[in-house]
């Protein structure tokens, strides 16, 4: 369904019990709402959740803001080398106001937020400037944003920065396998057919590759975030793989850190993505995480 929130329109899908405690769900980075996993969602239903997903701004059914342009990568890149601030279209900031906005629109007061990769970073920063929207926190392979953190391995970089040979389906397809070959999780390998078959889906559904450009900036320039997370009083769980080369282990242990009680969970074998057994991890520890938040 369709909500206004933050004055964008924004794609949402609510499951489970309408008188349950809400659990937000963010996505990461150019992946819109289906690509949470069945298992983790089901397991929430199961436990006693109202589950709200929905589609970031600039991404799968949600309002495209390509009136802003599309960011000069190579250009923001030397900025940043420069030591100069980039200049994003919008911030993470305006995409915590977004998820805020959709709470608003389901007249909710309060939801737990669970957060991956970039979805972590917004979920972190709704805690720290709207705490009394938040009944828990859960990051998921995600980063505080800190200086001097390390990055990407180069490979992951150079795959990410790529484009497909076209925008059909299935060079889109070919060209997100290849990514997820380099971020996938070593100790939890996917079923490779439903998986390109979810990815085929994903690709028909939608295809905005300047929207993804623009949520990238606005994760390059978030360079403050870190300094807020002392700010975060909710309970907190930071959930994170060995194995991610993406957003190294070091990024969630350090969200961790800054954060005042907040427990640090590491998954041996776990990298950047979520196949079913990586999954039924995630839910084993993220609904004994809102159960005794709620307690």
């Amino acid at each position: 369904m369709k909500v206004l929130g933050n004055g964008l329109q924004f794609e949402v899908e609510v499951s489970g019990d309408p008188q349950a405690p809400a659990v937000l769900l963010t996505m990461g980075l150019g992946m819109q709402l289906t690509a949470w996993p069945d298992t983790l969602l089901q397991a929430l239903r199961d436990a006693g959740y109202r589950v709200i997903c929905y589609d970031n701004r600039d991404i799968g059914l949600s309002t495209h803001l390509d009136h802003l342009g599309v960011p000069n990568m190579a250009w923001q890149v030397i900025r940043h080398r420069l030591g100069w601030a980039p200049k994003p279209p919008y911030g993470l900031q305006d995409m915590a106001q977004d998820a805020l906005g959709i709470l608003d629109a389901l007249d909710l007061r309060q939801a737990h937020l669970v957060g991956v990769s970039m979805g972590g970073m917004i979920s972190q920063r709704i805690a720290a400037t709207a705490s009394e929207r938040v009944l828990s926190l859960t990051s998921i392979m995600s980063s505080s944003g800190a200086p001097r953190l390390p990055g990407p391995r180069s490979d992951v970089m150079r795959a990410l920065l790529k484009r497909p040979r076209s925008r059909s389906p299935e060079d889109v397809v070919a060209h997100t396998l290849e990514i997820f070959r380099l971020i996938g999780s070593p100790a939890y390998p996917q079923d490779m057919p439903v998986f390109e078959q979810h990815l085929m889906a994903g690709a028909r559904r939608s295809y905005h590759p300047e929207g993804v450009a623009r949520q990238l900036m606005a994760v390059v320039a978030d360079s403050g975030r870190h300094s807020l997370l002392d700010k975060v009083s909710c309970p907190t769980l930071v959930l994170h793989g060995t194995a991610d080369p993406l957003v190294p282990m070091a990024c969630g242990q350090d969200t961790a850190a800054r954060i005042a009680g907040a427990r640090f969970t590491s998954i041996e074998g776990m990298g950047h993505d979520w196949p079913p057994g990586v999954a039924v991890q995630l839910a084993q520890h993220i609904v004994p995480h809102l159960k005794a938040a709620r307690a």
